[in-house]
């Protein structure tokens, strides 16, 4: 099988929310295509199960009620444009500051030896 090879659309620091479910999140991570264990995807029901060939995102999440680190195809995610923060307490371990005007977060800068 050839595996497909395509740009992400959505990049690391930016807010994005959840197609199909009430959670938004932070993207701290992307890999390509699935990379993830066969028990979590055996997980999503079969009429939503995305397609593996396409990238995953890692994404420091919210919904009302709590905060935790999801990880969703690119198919079910959208831009959030509640241009506000998310709460997460782990966003100052990967970024600096929020930026209103892009509607994203500003990478840590990493000191190199």
């Amino acid at each position: 099988m050839a595996t497909i090879n395509r740009q992400a659309r959505f990049g690391i620091g930016q807010v994005v929310k959840h197609r199909l479910f009430p959670f938004r999140g932070v993207i701290f991570d992307v890999d390509p295509t699935f990379n993830n264990t066969e028990e979590w995807w055996n997980s999503i029901p079969e009429e939503i199960r995305p397609s593996k060939d396409q990238p995953f995102y890692h994404l420091l999440a919210e919904n009302e009620e709590t905060e935790y680190i999801a990880y969703v195809s690119e198919q079910n995610l959208l831009v959030d444009d509640a241009n506000s923060p998310v709460r997460h307490p782990q966003i100052s371990d990967f970024f600096e500051t929020y930026d209103p005007d892009r509607h994203a977060y500003l990478p840590r800068q990493i000191a190199a030896h």
